[in-house]
């Protein structure tokens, strides 16, 4: 499965001292699961995938970096996110989409 090694490690690093997590390969990469739920992933096009509330979605979404998730060329349902690397290169930034994802999974 193809993803992006550096960024399944930056992960990583960011969830080092969580509880709960484990790592499943889906989704075409890496996805991080924390206590059971799909919190975050190191998708196959480079990018981070981000699960976040529903309704933080449009908020959200004016973040740089930040679209809509796709699957096979369709938009995936509500609370989807994908962030390229324009809007992960700070680790301030990177951190943001970390506490979005693990807001969601706990």
């Amino acid at each position: 499965m193809a993803y992006d090694k550096a960024l399944a490690e930056r992960i990583r690093d960011a969830l080092e001292h969580e509880t709960g997590v484990s790592e499943v390969k889906m989704f075409g990469g890496l996805s991080f699961m924390v206590d059971g739920q799909l919190a975050v992933s190191a998708n196959s096009h480079g990018n981070l995938m981000v699960r976040c509330e529903p309704d933080r979605v449009d908020e959200l979404l004016t973040h740089k970096g930040a679209h809509w998730a796709e699957m096979r060329g369709k938009p995936m349902s509500n609370g989807w996110l994908e962030v390229d690397r324009t809007g992960t290169s700070s680790g301030i930034e990177f951190g943001a989409w970390i506490r979005e994802a693990l807001n969601f999974a706990r």
